[in-house]
């Protein structure tokens, strides 16, 4: 009768391990998954940016491109010493301003600025979506970690090599706002 006894506790105590256990193995994996979403949203974050640089490049070098040459056909016209000089001169700078006109007529949002502003939305949604995924992290580590941490479970965790997980915090840099600087120097 004792060994009975003995037997239906070791059983009991052995069902109550085997489910701890796989609670924890379920809330690891949870913790693991919700981090995997975070490293998704930042690759997104990390292919969107080259996008958004070359964006800006692209539309400054094309307000600059359609400036230069309304200047330098400008130039050539008030330096022009023959008619010929100066009918080409004129064609040039009549040619470079109907192209700032259509830009400006017939695209008042120019296709690079609303490349820019859609990638800059994109870029905002991937950030909000990091940051519900570091939440969403925390949430699922607060969960294991009191797993970990609470009666009778520290016990089973200490056996079985669970330990507490780390929550994503912020870089203590960012209680710093960042520094923007068009001067050029880039």
């Amino acid at each position: 009768m004792a060994i009975g006894i003995v037997i239906a506790v070791i059983v009991v105590f052995g069902l109550m391990f085997m489910s701890s256990y796989n609670n924890f193995v379920s809330s690891e994996e949870n913790v693991n998954q919700s981090y995997a979403q975070i490293e998704n949203q930042l690759q997104r974050r990390l292919d969107l940016i080259p996008n958004l640089v070359n964006t800006v490049k692209g539309y400054a070098a094309h307000e600059k491109e359609v400036i230069t040459s309304i200047s330098d056909a400008r130039a050539r016209l008030a330096g022009a010493k023959t008619p010929g000089e100066e009918a080409t001169a004129n064609a040039e700078l009549s040619g470079a301003l109907s192209r700032l006109l259509v830009v400006v007529e017939n695209y008042p949002d120019l296709k690079a600025n609303q490349q820019f502003a859609q990638l800059m939305d994109e870029l905002a949604g991937t950030e909000n979506r990091i940051s519900v995924a570091r939440k969403d992290y925390n949430d699922q580590v607060a969960v294991f970690n009191k797993k970990v941490k609470q009666f009778p479970g520290a016990l089973i965790a200490r056996i079985a090599g669970f330990s507490e997980k780390e929550y994503f915090k912020a870089d203590p840099k960012a209680q710093q706002a960042p520094q923007v600087d068009f001067g050029g120097n880039g």
